[in-house]
């Protein structure tokens, strides 16, 4: 036999065959039990928790979404409730100016009544007037002259008189609303000011509840993570030691890394301070030997910064003066160009200029309008015209426009003119306008091709008497077939103007053909005239600058001394700095002061390096208590750890709800203080319009009352009183004056 068989034999005759049976079985069945539970882990790790996580995560989104919808529905009521508030309150305002209006409306009754029984005795004297003047008719007619004046400035008394009532109504009225608006105002200040006190209470509040929030909500996730890791010996994050260990070994590395800390701070510090004194005795010598320098370069800097006083006083600006010469070079270059344009477009159109001396010594040239051509301006969009206001406008293009016609007289006679001109005095000038309905119709025929010459030109309000004479009564049409309806129509009957410059008279007369000689014209000058204003504002610009200049002068001329100076200075100072930098005494000196700078910040962090190592140590013993009390008593720490980890979930909600309390109230607060901040701008702004409209008033009222005064000292009521006899005018005056 061999003596793989006898070993066989001798093991089963023995009995451990079956043991090792046995073992070689439970080894199979360990080797398949670990492959399981390696399976089971892997399943759990790549899809159990993944979806676990994703389930977390759609329960939390959830909750957000929960919670925010919960604030969205009670800020909507709120919202809702403030705007009924509101409401209410302007309800209650309207209410308010309703019984204001209908006050006014009962005195304005009054007023009427007054005014109709002023009426009836009025007719009374009227009746006895006319009487009056029957009689003086008869006579010889006396008072026939006079009548008219009577009734014009009783018509005017009686106007003047209501309307003052009326203007002296609604100031009392304005001021009551007035006084109404400043305590809106002063009511709106005062609860402001209580809101926002409220607001920055309320602010502070969330605030300091906000980071005890968060301290209780990291203590909270520290003692979870310390709890799962008891319970399951696995730490929830990766790279983490498990439980009290790695807080322990936590611990114990700050400690270790505060006292190397320490360690390091202390070698340096004496390293230092042993530097210090080998070096301090060639420092003091160094300071001894630089001390004149030093000095020179204090005594230096100082004159510097007086002189930087003195500059500052006189508003120096580098470069200033430079500048000023810059910019008047550039406006006396831009001011020659301008000049040469606007002379080549004068030599086009020579014919419009008007010149004349002054009639009399003190002659306002003001009252002198000028040319026509030069009074109104063409739209940049609108040159197309030009031909066709030319033609419209024609000789009268070239019509002095003056205020009256004694300025016209004056220039005449004694304005030494050079040529002929006719004059339009705008005082008496025969200005006719259009009708709107010719124009409106004429519009109708043609949608978009009819103008009225006048509507497309700009002018001053003072000058459209002259602009209603001369472009007031002709339409400018956008074609030949256009001009030719229009002008023939019943409904318009006027004479049309087409843009090649074609004319069409309603009597039946056409005009045409070539371009007039003076085609162009008013496109030349509408540039002339802008290429004048351009000139205008760089010639104002350019004296001001010269004015400044001359003025700053004196002031430049000093400050430029005085910056040389210090010019001076600060190079003086630059190199004494160079000198001193440069010496290897200097080099001593600044090294002594860096390592001392060097050994305070030291002292520093080894008084915080002690610090940490002290709250660590304290941290160790706590964690190794902790530790010793979990072995000795796994499930009573267990319990307690439990216990005080659902006492702090329980005390975190209950905070997290009151700092949401907290944030809602500081949201209403903050909604609350801008309303009435608006509610308080409207009312100022409302404020600020009653008293425009209570100085318009008053304006107003002192107008009339002059006015009045003026009708009343007039001599016509004493003539015509001594006429009539006194009948009925004296009662007359007296009732319309009151």
């Amino acid at each position: 036999m061999k003596a793989v068989e006898i070993l066989a034999m001798i093991e089963e005759a023995a009995g451990t065959r079956m043991f090792e049976d046995r073992r070689d079985k439970a080894f199979k069945t360990m080797a398949k039990k670990e492959m399981k539970v390696t399976e089971i882990t892997e399943l759990l790790k790549d899809e159990i928790e993944p979806k676990l996580e994703k389930l977390r995560t759609e329960k939390r989104a959830f909750l957000d979404f929960q919670q925010t919808q919960n604030d969205l529905e009670r800020l909507t009521r709120v919202v809702v409730a403030h705007d009924y508030v509101k409401h209410q309150e302007k309800l209650k305002q309207s209410a308010g100016d309703l019984e204001l209006k209908k006050q006014r409306q009962k005195d304005l009754e009054e007023n009427a009544v007054k005014l109709k029984n002023e009426i009836e005795f009025l007719a009374e004297d009227v009746k006895k007037v006319k009487a009056q003047r029957e009689k003086e008719l008869k006579k010889g007619g006396k008072a026939q002259a006079l009548e008219a004046e009577v009734k014009q400035h009783s018509n005017e008394m009686v106007r003047l008189a209501t309307v003052t009532d009326l203007k002296k109504s609604s100031l009392a009225e304005e001021k009551e609303r007035k006084a109404t608006i400043q305590k809106n105002v002063k009511e709106l200040e005062a609860l402001l000011k209580q809101k926002t006190k409220v607001y920055e209470k309320l602010q502070a509040q969330y605030d300091t509840a906000k980071q005890e929030l968060e301290k209780q909500s990291q203590e909270a996730e520290t003692k979870e993570e310390l709890l799962q890791t008891l319970q399951t010996g696995v730490a929830s994050k990766e790279g983490q030691e498990s439980g009290y260990q790695g807080q322990l070994q936590d611990a114990r590395n700050r400690a270790s890394a505060a006292s190397t800390e320490q360690e390091q701070a202390k070698l340096k510090t004496t390293h230092l301070e042993k530097r210090i004194k080998e070096e301090e005795p060639r420092a003091k010598k160094a300071k001894d030997q630089n001390a004149g320098l030093l000095n020179d370069l204090e005594g230096l800097r100082s004159q510097a910064q007086k002189l930087e006083k003195e500059l500052g006083k006189l508003g120096f600006e580098p470069g200033k003066e430079d500048d000023m010469y810059k910019q008047e070079s550039t406006l006396q270059q831009t001011i020659r160009k301008l000049r040469e344009q606007s002379d080549g477009l004068k030599r086009k159109v020579a014919n419009i200029d008007f010149n004349y001396a002054d009639p009399t010594p003190s002659f306002d040239r003001s009252k002198v309008k000028g040319l026509v051509a030069s009074l109104f301006t063409l739209d940049k969009e609108r040159t197309d015209a030009g031909t066709a206001l030319e033609i419209c406008a024609g000789g009268r293009l070239y019509n002095v426009v003056v205020d009256t016609e004694v300025t016209g007289t004056q220039l005449l006679q004694k304005g030494k003119l050079r040529k002929r001109v006719t004059i339009i005095p705008l005082n008496k000038i025969a200005a006719f306008r259009a009708s709107a309905e010719k124009i409106g119709a004429a519009q109708k025929i043609a949608p978009g091709k009819v103008d009225l010459a006048l509507s497309l030109i700009g002018y001053d309000d003072e000058v459209s008497t002259a602009m209603d004479y001369v472009f007031g009564n002709t339409l400018i049409c956008a074609d030949a077939a256009t001009a030719k309806r229009v002008t023939f129509d019943p409904a318009v009957r006027m004479k049309s103007i087409t843009l090649e410059g074609d004319s069409y008279d309603p009597s039946g007369t056409l005009s045409g053909g070539s371009s007039p000689n003076s085609s162009g014209v008013l496109v030349t000058l509408q540039k002339l005239n802008e290429l004048t204003k351009e000139l205008g504002i760089q010639e104002r610009t350019l004296a001001e600058l010269q004015t400044t200049m001359a003025r700053e002068k004196k002031k430049l001329d000093q400050a430029k001394k005085i910056k040389q100076e210090l010019d001076l200075k600060s190079h003086e100072i630059k190199l004494t700095e160079e000198q001193i930098g440069g010496n290897s005494s200097s080099s001593i000196i600044q090294e002594v002061e860096n390592m001392k700078a060097s050994i305070v910040q030291l002292k520093t962090d080894f008084a915080e390096a002690k610090k940490r190592q002290d709250e660590a140590n304290k941290d160790i013993k706590r964690i190794e208590k902790d530790m010793k009390d979990f072995d000795n008593n796994k499930d009573g720490k267990l319990v307690e750890l439990q216990s005080s980890l659902d006492s702090l979930r329980k005390s975190l909600t209950k905070n997290a709800a009151s700092v949401k309390v907290l944030q809602k109230e500081l949201q209403g607060a903050r909604l609350d203080s801008e309303q009435v901040g608006g509610d308080l701008a409207a009312a100022q702004e409302q404020l600020q319009e009653v008293e425009v409209t209570l100085t318009g008033y008053a304006d107003e009222i002192a107008a009339l009352v002059a006015e009045q005064a003026q009708v009343r000292v007039g001599s016509l009521p004493i003539r015509l009183a001594s006429i009539t006899n006194g009948i009925g005018y004296s009662r007359h005056c007296s009732s319309t004056s009151r």
